[in-house]
């Protein structure tokens, strides 16, 4: 699966999945699954790099002392908002407000489509920002159909 950084703004944020043949419902469903679970993580602060504890401590974690004041110190880092998926073809897409999530999140979402790729559906590229020419983003200004904060 190759990956490609085009223009990036996190609050507005569109990330592309090209298949290697037009996915399945079932294809579509874990595809849909990945996002709706990143994304829960993520508005639930799980994407936050000021605070890596376990992974600062490295191989030895055994009888870690985890220090609960200094995760409650980090700056919240939340995602806002999760558009609906759209499907054209051998295309999808979905777009995000990352809001003050870390780039740790995308590092995840990239590990994950790489194993689902392998085993699930055959992701041929896996693009973040930017657009695609021949799918014009309408109504760039205002998100229809995202997730709020009320769900």
């Amino acid at each position: 699966m190759q990956v490609e950084f085009r223009e990036f703004n996190p609050f507005d944020l569109w990330i592309w999945l090209k298949f290697s043949n037009v996915p399945s419902n079932g294809e579509k469903q874990y595809v849909e699954e990945v996002f709706d679970s990143w994304f829960f993580l993520g508005k639930l602060g799980g994407f936050n790099a000021e605070n890596l504890q376990v992974q600062d401590e490295g191989l030895d974690i055994s009888d870690m002392n985890y220090d609960v004041n200094l995760a409650d110190q980090s700056m919240m880092a939340l995602m806002h908002n999760m558009g609906e998926m759209e499907y054209q073809g051998s295309w999808a897409r979905c777009w995000f407000d990352l809001g003050t999530s870390d780039a740790i999140g995308l590092d995840v979402l990239i590990n994950v489509f790489q194993q689902l790729s392998k085993e699930f559906v055959t992701i041929e590229k896996l693009i973040i920002g930017g657009e695609n020419t021949d799918w014009p983003i309408e109504n760039r200004s205002k998100r229809e159909g995202f997730a709020s904060d009320d769900n």
